[in-house]
């Protein structure tokens, strides 16, 4: 290459001494030679080494007090922290076991029942709100205290002596028991289905059985006394009903019995009967006596003491029936003051057997409805019923060590992740 430039060069050097070249050859020339020299300048530079020309460089960091302060304070509220607390779970947390139970209130369906006087008696069922009751009984004091006097939770929750965490102490109150009494005893309840599960927690696996099996027992109280108040309540109205008819019957017989013995008549509907009959007769007998008359008519004079007989009796039984249809009113002569006054006592005589017929009616009524209630009283219409445990547990599964410490750990990492971007957000603005 640079054989090739001398070249060049001679030959422009060559053709600026001829003078041959006129005219318009100078400026194309002198073209040539600015070419050329720039040419020659940049290989210079590329066989030069490269230089750059750099401003002041940034110093290399170094830690500053803050750093220390912040990985000081890392140190203190989370490293120490959580170690502390590996260590404690580790070391002197006491093995916790647990025992589950499940059960739900079981309503049978045996709602019988019986029409009283256009009403229905029907044994009331458990339904949702049983279950609602005994979900907040397991969760109250009131079961705490039950099982507590049975089974002594104070001893049984402090047996552990070098776990002060996880613990109780024995000195608490009942208010502290109960909130203790939150964290061992776990309470699961599925609204649609209406099933209840529990997780029972001790430091000893016959402990924890115990204490579920003790639940379950008082929740069983619980529901049998629920049941119990419902059968009562049942039983009350068809009683009240039984007694409310027995009461209307005894005053219908009684104006019934004192009708008779103010009017010394058993059954004026029966005496009607009777009295009708009685003229039945007499007209049989009427007609009877004037046949024998027109029979011996035709073959005795009138002077005959046969004929006179015969006229005698014929009389008798006209004026016999004359009486009895008078004392009916049926003579047609205007005189019914008898009639009247034995149709008012008839009429009487009806009402009271009517109010006496519909008490007998309504007692013996509410008597069936009463000994229906009665009869499904004695059955259990609801109870609780374990579809699962309670179980004993063979090995400890709380407390969950690596998730505690996990989320102690992260706890405070976080704490003091917001703590120190706060405190730096702080130093900027200043």
């Amino acid at each position: 290459m640079e054989d090739r430039d001398r070249t060049d060069a001679g030959d422009d050097f060559a053709s600026d001494e001829d003078g041959t070249s006129g005219g318009n050859r100078g400026p194309r020339n002198m073209q040539r030679r600015q070419i050329k020299k720039l040419k020659q300048e940049l290989r210079e530079v590329q066989k030069s080494p490269a230089t750059v020309v750099v401003g002041d460089v940034a110093p290399r960091a170094k830690m500053k007090k803050r750093h220390y302060g912040v990985l000081l304070i890392f140190l203190f509220f989370v490293a120490l922290p959580s170690l502390g607390v590996l260590w404690y779970l580790q070391a002197r947390a006491a093995d916790q076991y647990a025992s589950r139970i499940g059960f739900v209130v079981h309503t049978e369906d045996t709602s019988a029942v019986t029409d009283v006087l256009g009403g229905a008696i029907q044994l009331g069922s458990g339904g949702s709100k049983d279950t609602d009751i005994l979900y907040e009984f397991i969760r109250s004091q009131q079961l705490v205290a039950l099982v507590d006097e049975k089974l002594d939770l104070r001893t049984i929750y402090s047996k552990p002596e070098n776990d002060p965490v996880f613990s109780f102490d024995t000195d608490g109150t009942i208010e502290d028991l109960l909130d203790y009494w939150s964290q061992m005893v776990r309470v699961y309840y599925d609204v649609d289905t209406q099933l209840i599960e529990l997780r029972v927690q001790a430091f000893d696996p016959a402990d924890a059985y115990n204490i579920a099996q003790e639940i379950f027992a008082q929740s069983t109280v619980l529901i049998n006394r629920l049941s119990t108040v419902a059968r009562e309540d049942t039983l009350r109205y068809a009683r009240d009903e039984l007694n409310s008819s027995q009461d209307q019957l005894k005053t219908a017989r009684q104006a019934l019995t004192q009708f008779r013995n103010e009017t010394q008549i058993v059954d004026p509907s029966a005496d009607v009967q009777g009295q009708m009959g009685l003229l039945n007769t007499l007209q049989e007998q009427l007609a009877a006596a004037l046949i024998d008359q027109d029979i011996l008519r035709d073959s005795a004079r009138d002077s005959d003491p046969r004929m006179v007989q015969a006229a005698r009796k014929i009389e008798v039984i006209r004026k016999r029936i004359a009486e009895e249809r008078q004392t009916f009113g049926l003579s047609g002569d205007g005189n019914g003051s008898n009639s009247e006054e034995f149709n008012a006592l008839l009429a009487q005589f009806e009402a009271l057997t009517v109010d006496r017929e519909f008490a007998e009616q309504a007692w013996l009524a509410a008597r069936s409805a009463y000994d229906g209630a009665v009869i499904e009283a004695n059955r259990q219409s609801r109870y609780l019923a374990a579809y699962v445990g309670p179980t004993q547990a063979q090995r400890a599964e709380y407390p969950e060590r690596l998730m505690i410490w996990i989320m102690t750990t992260l706890i405070l990492f976080l704490i003091w992740s917001i703590l120190t971007l706060i405190g730096y957000s702080i130093k900027d603005r200043r």
